[in-house]
């Protein structure tokens, strides 16, 4: 074997390794599987500030004296006094859920528009949950007391608020409950809520008693275990996300500090933090000029994550008031829902959506296929519209692409004596090579480019299709129901035809067995080989004839989305290079390209070699 057969094979074989290693890092999408059902007996720990001087820091879910922080932890019996607690009822165009007067904390929320799955009959998605249940989460707002005050004179967890009985809250009906500590100090807290995701909720304090009194304001969001749905892959950040003066930071959750070593962090304009998952999102938005401090940890002994905004304490004088605001955003990560809420205020608040490193990719390539969407109103032609614009706007490169290589089809005669000639002087091969380029205005590297552009659009467009909203459960047609999902269809039962189900998802056999979508991707990719002759080096013939079969397969568990975007580019690809190649003068024989892979032969490699037409063959 010659070093040029040698170093195809190697690049081949990379190629393979490359596809191995995407399919092992970036797997792809799976549907959400459903809550767990079991019950978590877990106590609520979720603790609040108690005092401190000038500096009032919320506790954590862990022990006082462990934590060196003042906590207060919430009674032992709260999971199972929950279920008596009275509530209030949240109803929206969007959402569902009710607020506990435990805490008045939000802890029950449903999504209305999304479903655990496809299947008819499936449960909404719920977002917070109650603790004595499975993986409690749920947001608790609160006062922290300072100096002179004692933590029974300030709401806690488990304080009982008063509420307008009946009360519902909806988008144009705020709540407002009411506590008393009996010492001179009556807390009042506003709830309202838009008719998507967006809560605000304003805490107000007035002390009608003879001494000032001291205490600064809190929101936490508390999760109890890790979520029953992480996808924990690495193309996907699942965890805490936070904005810090223009600055977004992102932690899994295996790099959540523990509470006795958390850093608090300081922001002086403007800042958001809370917990992102694939698809939804809670997040605290604290509405002031004054500055706050964030804090992200994990309770280890009581397995809690916690991220926590902290306002700066106030001190009332007798009879003053004082009222901060604080937004929480819990619902799903809708695009142009969230580029609303940033346009309001909410600073940078579309970087919740995990753009990854191409993000200046994935934003445009993004918003493109979501305006194609509204136009067309399907996912599926949006996505092949989108193929259409891409290569619309890459068509002046691929133009000098296919022009270059038509002509080294025209070469092909005169390098073909040039190896006659030079034999095994490499150098000598080289030198006359490259001459004969200059002399032809010939710039054989230049077939790259068109690919190399495609790799991180490629990429970019995985990303966009595994990560964002708008995909999730998108419908082309017929079977494909949903296009962040591999192909549903496969060989195994033919396609439907035969009474069995075709093989779950992830396993060997569906490996093998793919769908209708992953089948086109190869003949596409077989086509569009067709474009030229079989090479004229048997080792070289045998690994074209079976790259488009190996791809098809490494490819067919991919998000259909993406398999259709691959199968409309090399549709679109094939008829590029056929009209350019024919413009320059050279016929693509395609047909008798197809007719040669089929035949037998026993002559050698030149039986299947076809050379470009010239003279008056030329068309």
């Amino acid at each position: 074997m010659d070093d040029q057969n040698k170093n195809l094979l190697l690049a081949t074989l990379l190629s393979l390794l490359v596809i191995v290693v995407w399919l092992y890092v970036f797997p792809s999408p799976e549907p959400d599987p459903a809550l767990d059902a079991a019950t978590d007996t877990t106590a609520d720990t979720t603790t609040e500030p108690v005092t401190g001087d000038t500096a009032v820091t919320p506790g954590t879910a862990g022990d006082p004296a462990a934590t060196g922080d003042p906590a207060a932890v919430a009674d032992a019996d709260a999971a199972t006094a929950e279920d008596a607690t009275p509530r209030i009822k949240i109803e929206t165009p969007a959402v569902v859920g009710s607020i506990s007067l435990r805490g008045g904390r939000l802890d029950e929320l449903s999504l209305r528009n999304y479903h655990e799955s496809l299947d008819p009959g499936a449960d909404i998605v719920d977002l917070l949950r109650p603790t004595g249940g499975a993986k409690p989460y749920y947001a608790l707002f609160g006062w922290a007391p300072g100096a002179g005050l004692t933590p029974d004179t300030v709401p806690g967890a488990n304080t009982i608020w008063s509420a307008e009985e009946g009360a519902t809250l909806a988008p144009d009906s705020p709540v407002t409950l009411t506590w008393d500590n009996g010492a001179g100090l009556t807390f009042r807290r506003e709830i309202s809520v838009d008719d998507k995701y967006m809560f605000t909720v304003t805490q107000s304090v007035e002390n009608t008693s003879g001494d000032a009194a001291t205490l600064a304001p809190y929101g936490i969001i508390a999760r109890h275990g890790l979520p029953t749905n992480l996808k924990n892959f690495f193309i996907l950040h699942e965890g805490a996300v936070r904005m810090t003066d223009g600055e977004l930071t992102e932690t899994d959750y295996d790099d959540f500090e523990t509470a006795t070593a958390h850093e608090n962090i300081t922001v002086s304009s403007q800042g958001w933090t809370g917990f992102t998952d694939h698809y939804w999102m809670t997040t605290l938005i604290p509405v002031t000029n004054s500055g706050f401090t964030m804090s992200t940890f994990r309770d280890t002994r009581r397995d809690i994550y916690q991220t926590t905004v902290k306002q700066p304490a106030l001190t009332l004088a007798p009879g003053e008031s004082s009222e901060v605001t604080t937004q929480l955003f819990a619902g799903a990560k809708e695009w142009e829902t969230i580029r609303e809420y940033q346009e309001a205020g909410v600073d940078k608040f579309d970087d919740s959506i995990d753009w990854g490193w191409f993000f200046f990719l994935t934003k445009p390539i993004f918003a493109l296929l979501h305006w194609l969407n509204s136009v067309i109103g399907n996912m599926g032609w949006a996505i092949i519209a989108l193929t259409l614009i891409i290569k619309l706007v890459l068509l002046p490169l691929a133009y000098k692409s296919y022009v270059s290589m038509a002509k080294m089809k025209e070469l092909q005669p005169q390098m073909e004596k040039i190896k006659e000639r030079a034999g095994d002087d490499r150098q000598q091969l080289q030198k006359e090579m490259m001459a004969l380029y200059k002399k032809e205005k010939v710039n054989p590297a230049s077939g790259c480019l068109p690919i190399l552009l495609q790799i991180p659009i490629f990429f970019s467009l995985y990303k966009v299709i595994f990560v964002t909203l708008e995909l999730r459960h998108a419908p082309w047609f017929g079977w494909l129901r949903d296009l962040s999902a591999p192909d549903p269809s496969s060989l195994f039962n033919l396609f439907g035809l035969l009474p069995w189900s075709a093989p779950e998802p992830g396993t060997i056999l569906a490996l093998i067995f793919i769908g209708i979508l992953p089948i086109l991707l190869g003949i596409s990719m077989w086509l569009q080989q067709k474009l030229n002759p079989a090479p004229t080096d048997p080792t070289q013939k045998m690994i074209f004839a079976w790259m488009p079969w190996v791809f098809m397969f490494m490819l067919g568990s991919f998000a259909s989305g993406l398999v259709v975007y691959w199968i409309a580019n090399n549709t679109i690809t094939f008829t590029q290079q056929y009209a350019i190649m024919r413009s320059q003068g050279y016929k693509p024989d395609v047909f008798g390209n197809i007719m040669s892979s089929f035949k037998r032969h026993t002559g050698g490699a030149d039986d299947t070699t076809q050379k470009p037409k010239s003279g008056d063959d030329k068309s």
